[in-house]
């Protein structure tokens, strides 16, 4: 960073705070008005936008913080309204139902708009009633008489109206709720099961802020796209049905509007999705960001970073604004399009049909019209209501183009989160001999690791991580990966535990190579214990059992007691009922620790990973707990990772990672007599706890 904030951002950059598309190399001040950060972004969404280009304000599930490669828009309008269409499989009977309902309610309300022309001619004129009415109403012809009935008869067909509006609405609600949880469980379920390095790039925030705005859009399209669509449609189809039948000069003038209003809008929504996508990109990014804000809240304070990360969180927000206040704008060109041709439309309307009662009128005078057939005052009111029927539809189908439209931008993202392949879909297609993956059970599991020739690198990274790792585990071993930090040891760890697999060569548990293994089944066999813990939102009763689902709170209390964690469990006023927060921070560390430690025993693995489980005990605990650990370690295969190497002294393989690769391995005492790797670091140690001061070491240590 140059000067005061100077931001040099070069590929994908960030426009107020929050991760947004753009080509080439921009440089922004940080302090640059909202108002130039904007301008800019808007000449790149322009350009894009000619371009065809997908909109890429972070990953597809909004987390901001990777390049994504720009493509050509892919879905288009139709293929949307199939995948909408596809998530409402299995409510189609209720849903037509419901369009059924919407139909025989709008047809209804256009009945009361007759009375109108009933009132005006038959009431209130002196215009005799057709000769087609029926008898009943013949015997109502008295003025007074007349304009109750029909006062009544409109009154009854509205409330029938209502009624069956309302039971077509409630039925199409509920499927909107029932679409939005369906939407959200399957997104739910493939997101989890992501690949780890994708759903790192996706952020917590943004992938909060997918699964509750972008599949709840989804669900909203039932009304936007169907429901309100549908009964304006009806609307409309009855309101120029009735006109047809008053004037066809007059309708012909009406219909004038039609083309007019779809010329516009479709040059409008043209433009309204794809911003539509650009907000939920920059929302996303925003949640995402604050989620990590308030996630990392210590490290925050204590770096005084809170006015900062403010400035960040509004800088964000004052872009989103103005995205929001740029789509306002293109709403309401649709809405003053309509204020103006509306009135204009009525008043020449009005003005025709005015001049059409005066010329008829002078005809029924002069005796060479009869009257029955002149065009009168009651035509023209009920041409005008109707009318305003006929424009209601057009408006409300304009309406729902904003909606349907912001709704196919979440569905839009929806798909590109499903679509992206889950964790080890490449593997998918091995199996074993019999066409299936094998399922494997802690009963019959011995528990032999093999690791041949394995390579690793992340992916999106061209760095070798590991390079050529042979060892072989035997049942029930206990196997201490050391070596400096960085060398790879967890990478190994994270490898065998199967959320990764290698770039080159197999691990296989029991001759069977892993990639051939169910993986739920595989790691039902895991017992993991990392050093940075982490816990849910919970009871310190909820955090322990996690590991099993038929648990019992006995077995709980004995898994806490063998983690040395009872007794300060215990000590609290609520016992095992005690709320610790999110992610334990009511809990000290080596409290936290204990809690994933009793975790662990309870799901009593058979092949166990303790990635610096002791870390933050005190010396007392770690003896306690170290015991527990060998109990729980005999007869299960198990992996620690530990730079404390008196704690590994008894390991059964001491295999020495320096670089991604095993430089050493064999027993302590084998490995201290060949003058190595192993022996310098052991010694190393030895010297340094002998230099330091009473207390120093313990410190350092962690104890």
């Amino acid at each position: 960073m140059g000067k005061a904030g100077d931001l040099s951002l070069a590929k994908a950059g960030s426009y107020d705070g929050a991760r947004l598309p753009h080509s080439g190399t921009l440089m922004i001040s940080f302090f640059t008005s909202s108002r130039k950060r904007f301008s800019a972004y808007l000449a790149d969404f322009k350009r894009r936008l000619k371009a065809g280009e997908v909109a890429v304000g972070g990953p597809p599930s909004g987390g901001g913080n990777v390049d994504r490669p720009r493509g050509k828009r892919q879905r288009g309008f139709w293929q949307l309204f199939a995948a909408f269409l596809r998530e409402t499989r299995g409510h189609n009977r209720m849903l037509a139902l419901a369009l059924v309902g919407a139909s025989i309610a709008t047809l209804l309300g256009l009945i009361p708009l007759y009375g109108t022309k009933i009132i005006f001619d038959h009431v209130l004129g002196d215009v005799p009633l057709p000769s087609w009415m029926p008898g009943w109403v013949m015997a109502w012809s008295a003025p007074g008489d007349l304009l109750l009935l029909v006062c009544m008869i409109m009154v009854g067909f509205a409330m029938l109206s209502l009624l069956v509006s309302m039971w077509s609405r409630w039925h199409a609600t509920r499927i909107t709720k029932r679409v939005q949880v369906a939407v959200r469980k399957r997104l739910f379920n493939h997101a989890v099961r992501l690949p780890l390095n994708r759903v790192y790039e996706m952020k917590s925030g943004g992938v909060a802020s997918t699964l509750r705005e972008d599949a709840g859009a989804v669900g909203d399209l039932v009304f936007a796209m169907l429901y309100n669509p549908w009964r304006a449609i009806i609307q409309l189809v009855g309101s120029l049905f009735v006109l047809a039948l008053t004037d066809w000069k007059l309708l012909l003038g009406s219909l004038v509007l039609l083309p007019v209003v779809f010329i516009s809008v479709k040059a409008w929504v043209s433009r309204i999705r794809p911003m539509f996508r650009e907000i939920r990109n920059t929302r996303s990014v925003i949640d995402g960001q604050a989620a990590e804000t308030f996630g990392g809240i210590r490290v925050v304070r204590g770096f005084a970073r809170q006015r900062s990360e403010g400035q960040r969180f509004v800088r964000g927000n004052h872009f989103m604004a103005r995205q929001e206040l740029y789509v306002w704008w293109w709403n309401r060109a649709v809405d003053i399009a309509f204020s103006i041709v509306i009135p204009v439309a009525s008043a020449a309307l009005l003005l025709y049909g005015g001049w059409q009662i005066l010329a008829d009128a002078k005809s029924v005078a002069d005796g060479t019209l009869d009257a029955r057939a002149a065009f009168t005052t009651g035509n023209l009111v009920m041409f005008l209501a109707y009318l305003g029927w006929l424009l209601g539809p057009i408006a409300t189908l304009a309406e729902s183009a904003t909606s349907f439209q912001n709704g196919l931008a979440g569905l839009d993202r929806v798909i590109d989160v499903m679509n992206e392949p889950r964790e080890f879909a490449d593997t998918a297609a091995r199996a074993s001999d019999n066409g299936h993956k094998i399922h494997v059970s802690p009963a019959t599991t011995r528990g032999a690791i093999a690791v041949r020739n394995v390579s690793f690198r992340y992916p999106n990274t061209d760095k070798q991580v590991l390079e050529d790792i042979n060892i072989d585990i035997a049942p029930g071993q206990m196997v201490a990966l050391v070596g400096p930090s960085g060398a790879g040891k967890t990478t190994l760890s994270n490898l065998i535990a199967r959320f990764y697999d290698p770039t080159q060569g197999s691990i296989s548990l029991d001759g069977v190579d892993l990639r051939d293994i169910d993986l739920d089944s595989f790691r039902s066999l895991l017992g993991i214990v990392e050093q940075d813990i982490f816990l849910f939102d919970g009871s310190i009763t909820q955090n322990i059992g996690y590991a099993r689902r038929d648990v019992t709170r006995e077995q709980i209390i004995e898994a806490a007691k063998q983690a040395n964690a009872h007794d300060f469990i215990s000590s609290f006023p609520k016992g095992y009922d005690t709320l610790i927060g999110e992610r334990g921070v009511k809990l000290s560390g080596g409290q936290r620790q204990r809690i994933a430690i009793a975790r662990a025993l309870l799901a009593d693995p058979r092949l166990l990973i303790l990635d610096e489980a002791t870390s933050n005990l005190d010396t007392e605990s770690e003896r306690l707990i170290q015991n527990s650990l060998h109990r729980l370690m005999k007869g299960r295969t198990s992996f620690v990772i530990a730079h404390r190497l008196s704690t590994i002294a008894h390991a059964d393989l001491i295999v020495v990672i320096d670089h991604g690769r095993v430089i050493e391995q064999g027993r302590h005492e084998e490995l201290m007599s060949r003058s190595g790797r192993y022996q310098e670091m052991v010694e190393m140690q030895t010297k340094r706890v002998e230099r330091e001061p009473v207390g120093v070491g313990a410190v350092q240590r962690g104890e």
